[in-house]
Order: C-alpha cells, then structure tokens, then sequence
C-alpha cells in the first residue's frame, strides 16, 4: 500500500504513520519553511525527514485573512501548488492521500480527485476548517475527531474517528534530562512558537524561577529571534535560577510526550490537536488562544478545554507579564482541583487505528 500524505496538522499525521502496518509505504507532501517569507525551517520537515520518510516539498500559497507583502504571492502560487502536485502523484501513483487540512493539503486532495486516486480527509477540529469544507465535496471519505463537525460535511461519507494521539504521547519513549524538586511548568507556542507567549515569559522570567522549573520551547522565528534573545537573558541569571530553565527551540515529539507527564502545569496556544493532547493526558492547563484564528477557534478549543475542568483561558489582548505570573500562581496553589469531569463522550479511543481502516478500505474500493 503506497500512501501519500499531505501535510497540514503534524501531529495526528504522524499518529496514523505510526500506527500503520511496517509493509505501508508513506510519502509526505509538506511544507520546507515554518512561515511564508521566512527561513526557519518547519517542524515538519524536520520531524519527517528524521524518520527518514520520504517528503516531498510542495509550493504552494493560500488566501489570507489580512493583507501583507504576502498576499498576493501567496495567491499565485495556488494554482502552481496544484500542477505541482498533479506531477508529483502522477509520478508516485500513490494507492490513496489522505490529507490534514490546511492550505497545504487541498491542492494535493483536489489533484488526486481529478486524477481519481481515491482520498480521505481528517478534520481535527471541533467546527470544520475552510480547506476541509471545500474538499468535502469531492473526497470519498471524511474523518470527523468530534460530532460537533459532522454537521459541515456529508452524512453518508462522514465516520466519527477521534482525534488520534501519539504514542509519544501516550507512551514516551524518550525522557527529558532534568532533575528538580520544584514544580515544573512547561511553556509552547505549538511548532512555530509563540513571539507573544515568549514576551510575557521573558517579562517575569526571574520571578517564575523562584518557584518552578520552567521547560520553554521557542520557536524559531527569524523575525523575532526570542531562542537568543531568551538564551542571553538566560546566562544573566544566577546558577541556581539558569539550572531552572530549559530552553529550547523545539522538542523533539518524542520527548514532548515525558515532558508533558511530568509537568505540573502546561502553558500553550489552543490548537485542537494541543487539546486533544492535553485533555488525553488530564493534564492543567492555561491556554493563551491566538487571537486572530479563523471563527475563533482556538479560543473555542480553550473554552471547551476549560468546561471539561481541566485548565483557564487568558486572552492575548493587553496581557502583562505581572497578569500572566499572577494566574499561574493561582492555578499552582489549586492544581488538584483542575480534574477531567469526563472523557468518553469527547475523545473516541484508537482513532489512527479507526482513520486507517478508513484509508484501506478506500483504496481497496478502487481496486
């Protein structure tokens, strides 16, 4: 079975490609650079090419939802996107693609249509997102994480799979080098980091080690350089406090599962995919949403987090770093009363098995 793979959201992706047979054999469609315009290069590149699982790197653009130097290469380079990846799976001849959503994924799933390859989508997130929509239309098979989206798509090709977990995530299977007898506190921006996140812990920095170890993984966005900017504040402290202070630009998504379980505290944007971890995990979290996502989903992601008694949600808008310091204290001094009131209805379990049921089934329908 030769599966292509387009990227989109990384961590269920690589959830499924961890839970298929050894005898599959997987190519990536991706992306190289973590944001248009810039030279980091993307968790995902990074993270595939590690597994040394062929990726293929697809250019390609999308339509924003503000106006920037670039927009209007973005708009052009759609249609480009999608000769490129009518060359690619011709050339590869995959069996079936499944996509992840995101602008990268629709030219690939809407190439293989056309080319009558059969495909799945997932839809990780609680209210469907606008490539998934548009694919919905001509996809053979659609994998919804929650009911809350099934209303958006096609009810007789639509299957309520979940939202699959990492085993890194549920078993890790590396482990972080740390040893402190304080609480530790584990601050993401998601893969790209997070330059507002970054301010706010460099504003209470010292006073945030008093108390925790705190794990902080930065991203590594040119525009912003937070990693040096952090690390120089970082040599500045006295032993004791740079002892308390793991920086990274990234973690590997085999160690973040360890680092995860042990932390007494998460801090993070409110990706679905960050969520559905967390909620997998039980863990207490204080959720920073991104203020400017499509319909507000990750505020919904974190409100819903939150209903399920698991975290709080501070918005972005005019935070400080004294307001952020302040509510992590509060949350640390009452960290046994933020438990999972319930799961079942919510998290559907072995959800890569449940997707790969799907693929195999769709791809054999077309033999």
């Amino acid at each position: 079975m030769r599966i292509v793979i387009a990227g989109g959201h990384l961590t269920p992706a690589l959830s499924v490609i961890e839970a298929l047979p050894k005898e599959a054999e997987v190519i990536y469609l991706g992306r190289k650079y973590s944001l248009e315009g810039d030279s980091a290069i993307s968790l995902e590149y990074e993270t595939i090419t590690e597994k040394s699982i062929p990726f293929v790197i697809l250019k390609t653009g999308r339509i924003q939802r503000s106006l920037t130097r670039h927009t209007i290469p973005s708009l052009a380079k759609i249609p480009v996107g999608f000769g490129q990846a009518m060359i690619i799976l011709k050339k590869i001849k995959p069996d079936v693609v499944l996509g992840f959503g995101g602008y990268i994924s629709f030219p690939v799933i809407f190439a293989a249509s056309v080319l009558r390859i059969p495909t799945v989508i997932h839809e990780q997130t609680l209210e469907a997102g606008a490539a998934n929509k548009f694919a919905s239309k001509f996809v053979d098979k659609i994998c919804i994480s929650f009911e809350s989206s099934l209303k958006y798509f096609p009810k007789e090709k639509t299957i309520l799979t979940g939202n699959p977990i990492r085993k890194s995530i549920s078993s890790p299977i590396k482990t972080i080098d740390i040893k402190t007898d304080y609480p530790i506190i584990y601050i993401t921006g998601g893969s790209t980091g997070s330059h507002a996140i970054n301010l706010l812990v460099s504003g209470c920095l010292a006073k945030l080690l008093d108390k925790y170890t705190v794990i902080h993984q930065t991203g590594d966005t040119q525009e912003f350089k937070d990693f040096d900017r952090l690390s120089i504040l970082k040599e500045g402290l006295n032993n004791n406090k740079r002892d308390k202070y793991i920086i990274s630009k990234f973690f590997s998504p085999e160690v973040v599962g360890d680092i995860l379980m042990r932390s007494s505290l998460v801090v993070t944007r409110a990706g679905i995919n960050t969520v559905s971890e967390l909620i997998y995990l039980e863990k207490p979290s204080l959720l920073i949403p991104i203020p400017i996502t499509q319909r507000n989903e990750q505020l919904k992601n974190a409100q819903f987090l939150k209903r399920l008694g698991l975290g709080e949600v501070i918005e972005q808008k005019n935070l400080t770093s004294d307001e952020f310091l302040k509510v992590i204290n509060k949350m640390t001094a009452n960290i046994k009363n933020y438990k999972l009131k319930s799961d079942d209805k919510y998290f559907p379990k072995n959800a890569a098995a449940k997707i790969i049921d799907v693929i195999y089934a769709a791809a054999k329908n077309n033999h």
